[in-house]
């Protein structure tokens, strides 16, 4: 199975020479490891450092900032090829995301500094947002960023932080303004390392997405200078994650088409091999009438997913259909999860088998990047 459909307008003989060889990468270098990564609770740097070497995080960032120059597609390829192998661990997608806030809207020296850390895996990046109380809700975030001199001084705290116990670049939704509601958001960018005030709560204990850490961080008088201020001025954080929430989502949208991509193939694979009552179970017609609704599921959201693509390549995509591919695809992959399951019988409960992993992870996705409920009000 291929992200691509035979029509996907935005496809170039790059992605799929990209796709190959990430694919194989992750084969060797990925596959191998997930049940490790699960079991320690996160993915090893090694490996970030093995997929920056590859060329694997750099595809959409410009050559002069150590990337290949290409766009968006590149990583939409490689979050599809990591979601296809059913792993849920390595926070690339969260990487992406902060790469794109520094392209877009860091200065020149930001993008000097960072870009080529984040591309070489050299840093791991995260995006503090959710706050305890607040959740989707961005506009309400209590975390503050007071003007010290030349330096800002951050005080809060954020929850659920993926790449938390990781990260080495972080950018800090806060408040630069209390008085000014959204008007007095920004982001500012905190490098971790030697950082006063700044620490990390545990890695936290989830239903799912073992490997990939997620962390609560507290800030406590943590100085960070001016300059790492995202934009050319304060007040410009909230118009900055409306305008790149939208990729956010379509990440989600992604890889839940991967993941299901992975589960059917597994589903189909084990009702081959595995009898009851004197016959395969994918002898069953119920087996292959869940098997066919479940394909033609995954195949609606490889059209509406490569739309998206298409639509984010040409600088298209809005709010709109990008909650859309993040509510749809989430939905459709907890029901093919389900479904998948069940055809597993009581070997879809044992961990042992992927897909009780796969079930596990799929639930957050209607939770996070926005709630499914908040998407369908956007």
């Amino acid at each position: 199975m291929t992200l691509f459909t035979p029509t996907a307008s935005w496809k170039l003989d790059e992605h799929q020479m990209f796709a190959d060889m990430a694919g194989r990468f992750l084969d060797d270098e990925l596959v191998p490891n997930i049940d490790t990564w699960i079991q320690n609770g996160v993915v090893d740097r090694a490996f970030w450092q093995k997929a920056g070497a590859a060329g694997i995080m750099g595809g959409s960032i410009p050559e002069e900032y150590g990337g290949s120059g290409g766009g968006m597609g590149f990583d939409s390829v490689a979050l599809y090829e990591q979601a296809r192998r059913g792993d849920a661990g390595w926070g690339y997608a969260i990487q992406s995301i902060v790469t794109h806030y520094i392209t877009a809207y860091g200065s020149e020296e930001q993008k000097q500094n960072w870009l080529p850390k984040l591309a070489s895996g050299e840093m791991v990046g995260a995006i503090a947002m959710t706050e305890p109380g607040t959740g989707s809700d961005l506009q309400a975030v209590r975390t503050t960023a007071e003007k010290d001199g030349n330096h800002y001084k951050i005080n809060g705290s954020k929850i659920f932080i993926t790449n938390g116990q990781t990260a080495d670049l972080i950018i800090v939704v806060a408040k630069t303004d209390k008085s000014l509601g959204a008007k007095g958001v920004s982001l500012i960018a905190l490098e971790t390392d030697g950082a006063e005030g700044f620490r990390r709560g545990r890695n936290l204990k989830k239903l799912g997405m073992k490997a990939n850490d997620t962390a609560e961080l507290f800030f406590e008088d943590v100085k960070v200078p001016m300059t790492n201020l995202i934009g050319p001025e304060e007040g410009q954080g909230f118009y900055q994650l409306m305008k790149q929430l939208p990729w956010e989502r379509l990440t989600i949208g992604i890889g839940a088409l991967g993941m299901i991509d992975f589960a059917i193939e597994q589903t189909v694979k084990y009702t081959q091999e595995r009898t009851a009552f004197g016959q395969r179970v994918m002898d069953f017609q119920n087996t292959r009438f869940k098997l066919a609704e479940c394909k033609t599921k995954a195949e609606l959201l490889r059209s509406f997913v490569n739309d998206g693509i298409a639509r984010l390549e040409d600088g298209t995509l809005d709010a709109t259909f990008a909650s859309m591919a993040k509510y749809w695809g989430s939905q459709t992959q907890n029901e093919v999860m389900h479904e998948c399951l069940q055809l597993f019988g009581g070997y879809g409960f044992m961990m042992e088998y992927p897909i009780a992993r796969l079930y596990a992870d799929a639930r957050v996705q209607m939770i996070y990047g926005g709630t499914n409920e908040v998407m369908k009000e956007l």
